[in-house]
């Protein structure tokens, strides 16, 4: 077994398809006996509406290992948007989650005692796109989220890279704002 793992915190943003299929969830990892766990009892009994938490499933009826919990970072106010968020990216988020464990970055025998928290991007131009492609959509939502628990579980970047680059990385909008663009 290996040690405790109180809270881990990562991101990913995966990009490069049509637009609107670009994903960034943020996750939190942690003990259910800790603080996560608390989290995700507190966020699954305290709804909101537009922000309906679920728990990431392949399929109705099959939740996936560590629990981990959706919370969408838009405003949900659509039949549409709901289904896709809670169709094809729940699905997605769900076999990221799996990935993680196959590829060790959660270790396997961790899996029941593990939860995760993600914040959920799912770009709000999908309900007016009529030629959405779903698998497209499907696989960026899936490798961004394998990606942010492999950053989480590994402490990326670490605070040597940070430093050492912080004067060469500028936020994007922050330079669109420079650039006059918003």
């Amino acid at each position: 077994m290996r040690e405790r793992i109180v809270m881990r915190t990562g991101e990913a943003l995966v990009a490069g398809g049509p637009p609107g299929t670009a994903a960034e969830p943020e996750v939190i990892i942690g003990e259910l006996d800790g603080p996560v766990g608390t989290a995700i009892a507190s966020l699954t009994g305290g709804q909101v509406k537009g922000h309906t938490r679920v728990f990431a499933i392949l399929n109705t009826d099959i939740q996936v290992r560590p629990v981990t919990l959706m919370v969408s970072k838009v405003t949900v106010n659509s039949t549409r948007y709901t289904n896709i968020l809670m169709g094809t990216v729940q699905a997605a988020i769900a076999n990221g989650v799996l990935d993680a464990v196959r590829a060790g970055d959660i270790p396997k025998e961790k899996a029941n005692d593990l939860g995760i928290i993600v914040s959920v991007w799912l770009n709000p131009s999908v309900t007016t796109d009529d030629n959405l492609d779903h698998k497209i959509l499907f696989d960026i939502h899936r490798k961004a989220m394998a990606t942010a628990i492999h950053k989480a579980m590994n402490n990326q970047p670490d605070i040597d890279w940070l430093l050492e680059n912080q004067e060469t990385i500028t936020h994007k909008y922050f330079q669109m704002g420079l650039d006059g663009k918003i």
